[in-house]
């Protein structure tokens, strides 16, 4: 997925060649805040001030502005790998969580 940063949003990027413009939107909130170009740089201005707005909304609400997480989540694995997983902790001697969260973080620390 293409994707533009400001101000530790993201949002998403797609082009739909029918009406000829690139859209998005802000991922990670509460809510829908949607933008729209014909260029890059349309594109871009319309997510940063769809950002700017959003944040002046959520000030002025008193609403958090960025999506809460429980950080409880499910993943679903084929049952070959989840077999894999399993015998992987087991020797590691934690738990499947335990692993998986491992694995997940490494991943994530590789991406930033």
């Amino acid at each position: 997925m293409n994707t533009l940063h400001y101000k530790g949003y993201v949002g998403s990027v797609a082009f739909s060649e029918k009406d000829n413009v690139f859209f998005g939107k802000v991922e990670g909130i509460d809510g829908l805040v949607n933008f729209e170009g014909e260029s890059v740089k349309e594109l871009t201005d319309a997510f940063h001030a769809a950002v700017d707005d959003y944040i002046t909304y959520c000030r002025e609400e008193g609403l958090e502005p960025h999506k809460s997480y429980s950080g409880s989540l499910n993943v679903r694995l084929t049952p070959e790998m989840h077999s894999r997983v399993a015998m992987l902790a087991k020797q590691a001697g934690i738990s499947i969580n335990a692993f998986i969260k491992s694995a997940v973080e490494k991943q994530v620390a590789m991406m930033l």
